[in-house]
């Protein structure tokens, strides 16, 4: 079966959760390219996390995504975030993800439920996220745009691509659970410092922009690039 995919950009419609953790440093840097440098938002931490949505109805592509970030990194002055690990339910992201923006997509599966999510691979848990808005929380819904910059690889190129976000936040709490038999456990996300629950949720992912050479083939989520 041949797997199809639009052209960047993707805009994408639907509904997330998204976990802010302070990293250490010492965990992030097995998961980047040593020609990346990580950036330090405090005394050895640096900025990661998960966002995981459904892209529903009115979206380009309907689909599931875990993104899962290593570290805030810095490449020739440019500013943005390494995704190390990410998973959708849709061959056809898969083969776009990889092909427009060398983000290593895999597939997994997706389980929504009203206060959780849980994401699988086959018979391994990758993570689950448990929210809910306390009755005593002051958090309120707001709308907010927001963008960023994102890298990625693709066969000799490394890639950069903007990413256009807006929805409505609401702070809510819970936590993170990620099994040891996770690929990502390694990096130790532990409990998040924030949990943002977005509704209304519209993202452009844009067109990716050449901004370097890699310097060898081997595992996506551990690339080696030069400048």
């Amino acid at each position: 079966m041949t797997v199809k995919y639009p052209p960047a950009p993707w805009n994408l419609q639907g509904r997330a959760i998204q976990t802010l953790h302070l990293v250490d440093l010492e965990n992030s840097r097995p998961f980047v390219p040593p020609e990346l440098e990580i950036i330090s938002i405090l005394p050895g931490k640096t900025l990661g996390g998960t966002y995981i949505s459904a892209y529903e109805s009115g979206s380009i592509l309907e689909y599931n995504e875990l993104i899962v970030v290593a570290a805030l990194v810095r490449y020739q002055g440019k500013i943005g975030a390494w995704i190390s690990h990410i998973y959708v339910d849709n061959e056809d992201s898969v083969a776009g993800g990889r092909e427009i923006w060398g983000l290593p997509k895999e597939m997994a599966e997706f389980i929504w439920k009203k206060d959780s999510v849980s994401v699988r691979q086959q018979e391994r848990q990758l993570c689950r996220v448990r929210y809910k808005k306390e009755w005593f929380s002051f958090a309120t819904w707001w709308q907010q745009p927001l963008n960023g910059n994102v890298f990625g690889g693709l066969e000799s190129d490394l890639l950069l691509f903007n990413s256009e976000f807006k929805s409505q936040f609401e702070i809510v709490n819970g936590n993170l659970e990620i099994p040891q038999e996770s690929p990502f456990a390694r990096l130790n996300l532990g409990q998040p410092w924030l949990i943002l629950n977005c509704q209304n949720l519209e993202l452009v992912a844009g067109v990716p922009k050449v901004v370097g050479t890699k310097a060898s083939q081997g595992n996506p989520n551990l690339s080696n690039l030069t400048m």
